[in-house]
């Protein structure tokens, strides 16, 4: 494929329905290796792709020029049983908007946006509980987070589950209680709209 957004379409339509998992992945070629092989227009004016038979699969990779990037990771359904686990252990539900993103054909769950180039990374139920468990000293001092996604280093975004609406909140893993947290959006079904246009961007200014 020869654009991301024709990529993103495969991996969310074609993938993850059928391995539970679809990369996006941006890589080079060498132009003279490219040039062996015809651009193919399958459909709108952005749907273009090389037809590589998959026995010449291996000279394309041969000539492949630097790093293969990961751009986009993107998930099944979540089941409903990681939802009861999640909610049972927090003691609060989760908002209706963060099952239901969850719970479609396929949610974002990690990648680099395209509109602000900023890196964001969610969390399923499960791997927040897992990394609740890891920050437990921090946990106690933030009644009611829920810790739903982060930038892949030090800064965690989070619920505050005490509102409702639950406001998105920016979190360091250093943080001793809510006084320090950076509001990044009202309601989690803000942080999805922006997820899913590309358009977020970490506030760390507040």
């Amino acid at each position: 494929m020869l654009n991301r957004w024709y990529a993103t379409k495969i991996a969310r339509e074609w993938n993850v329905p059928a391995e539970g998992v679809g990369y996006v992945t941006r890589f080079e070629v060498q132009r003279s290796h490219l040039d062996r092989y015809e651009v193919h227009q399958v459909g709108g004016r952005d749907v273009l792709e090389y037809w590589i038979p998959a026995e010449e699969l291996a000279d394309l990779n041969a000539h492949v020029v630097g790093a293969v990037i990961e751009e986009a990771e993107y998930r099944g359904t979540v089941n409903d049983q990681e939802f009861t686990d999640a909610e049972k252990a927090l003691g609060r539900p989760l908002p209706a908007e963060w099952r239901t993103y969850l719970q479609g054909e396929s949610w974002f769950r990690r990648g680099w946006m395209i509109t602000s180039g900023a890196y964001a990374w969610l969390n399923s139920p499960r791997q927040m509980l897992e990394l609740h468990d890891a920050w437990d000293e921090s946990i106690a001092a933030h009644p009611g987070i829920a810790i739903i996604g982060g930038d892949g280093s030090r800064e965690q975004l989070v619920l505050d589950l005490r509102s409702d609406p639950a406001p998105v909140l920016l979190v360091d893993i250093t943080s001793n209680g809510w006084e320090s947290a950076i509001r990044q959006a009202d309601h989690v079904s803000q942080l999805i709209e922006r997820i899913e246009a590309g358009t977020f961007a970490f506030d760390f200014a507040g």
